[in-house]
């Protein structure tokens, strides 16, 4: 038997005027009584909602930021979800911009300039309210994008002096250069830095590192091991592998994160190498697991939940039309000293 309910010809889907013929009142009555307006009388709202229970009716909002000229829904550019660091950004994000009436709409860069770029031009043609996007490395034509667009942008994960650029996080260089201290304070004079990916952030911990060992005058390029596959707790073994049979040999190894720095422990049980007895070990980021590692693993730990939520909080003052307190926010870091150093 066919439905006595009128559909969209073209999507078959249940419209505002569908609501209103089933309710008996006008379409802008379902609007105003679905929106919550006081206006409308409490016995039209509950026949509008039995309504709307009844045939399924779901609001879209591509067609109520057309009527009101105005979007609800938020690009989060980040680089990968399979890592913790940035699950917990967006979760902290989404818990911020849900209650003001926002959803998120995220976009998987893969750390690839260009396929951000892509994805950037494809979200700004259903017109934003706002932008979060990572870090401050970007094509020319993705930051003129950002630029000429209108839409408030704030960048995560690093800060900017920058004039007009809005960002909330932290000095990755500081915080790497920071780890090396420890080291360097623990008695270690040869510590190699491995890293992969060889993102933006990721060589800024290298700088960091870099610029502790030179100030110390214990830079030796031959300690800097590089690998441009992405970060795997097998990777973290792999380097780990080739460090420790590399002569003259290394005291402690400085990993840019944690999944390689736990691979390394693993490696290094494997091997009969102990630490931090033999060579020390630390990673970046503190992720899950480091305090349950044989031994508990020695990190920086970033603020990724607190760098979402006041990256959020900054983006809904913007796309208000307010103006922050302070373009830039730094949220620091902390050293999380366990036994593998």
């Amino acid at each position: 038997m066919a439905s006595s309910v009128p559909r969209a010809r073209s999507t078959g889907r249940v419209t505002l005027d569908d609501v209103a013929h089933a309710a008996g009142v006008s379409p802008i009555t379902v609007s105003r009584a679905l929106r919550g307006e006081r206006a409308v009388a409490p016995e039209l709202v509950e026949r509008v909602r039995a309504a709307a229970l009844k045939l399924g009716y779901v609001p879209d909002p591509a067609a109520r930021a057309l009527a009101s000229r105005r979007s609800t829904h938020v690009a989060v550019l980040i680089p990968m979800l399979s890592n913790a660091l940035f699950v917990d950004m967006v979760e902290a994000i989404q818990r911020r911009l849900r209650p003001a009436g926002y959803q998120t709409l995220i976009g998987i860069t893969h750390y690839d300039a260009n396929e951000e770029e892509q994805l950037l031009r494809e979200h700004l043609l259903h017109r934003p309210a706002g932008l979060l996007v990572t870090g401050l490395e970007r094509t020319p034509a993705t930051r003129a994008l950002i630029a000429n667009s209108g839409v408030p942008c704030v960048h995560l994960m690093e800060t900017s002096t920058d004039p007009g650029v809005h960002s909330v996080g932290f000095g990755q260089a500081d915080a790497a250069a920071a780890m090396t201290r420890h080291l360097l304070e623990r008695g270690r004079r040869r510590i190699a830095f491995a890293a992969a990916q060889l993102d933006a952030r990721t060589l800024q911990r290298l700088s960091g590192w870099r610029a502790a060992l030179t100030q110390a005058g214990l830079y030796d390029p031959v300690l800097e091991w590089r690998n441009p596959a992405p970060s795997s707790l097998a990777l973290g073994a792999l380097l780990f592998e080739q460090i420790a049979a590399h002569r003259p040999a290394v005291d402690a190894v400085f990993f840019c994160n944690d999944d390689l720095a736990q691979g390394a422990l693993l490696a290094a049980m494997r091997l009969r190498i102990a630490v931090p007895r033999k060579v020390a070990i630390a990673g970046f980021n503190d992720l899950t697991g480091n305090d349950q590692m044989l031994p508990p693993l020695t990190s920086v730990r970033t603020p990724r939940a607190e760098i979402g939520s006041a990256g959020a909080d900054m983006l809904l003052t913007l796309m208000q039309g307010g103006r922050p307190p302070s373009h830039t926010v730094d949220l620091g870091f902390e050293l999380v000293v366990r036994a593998s150093t």
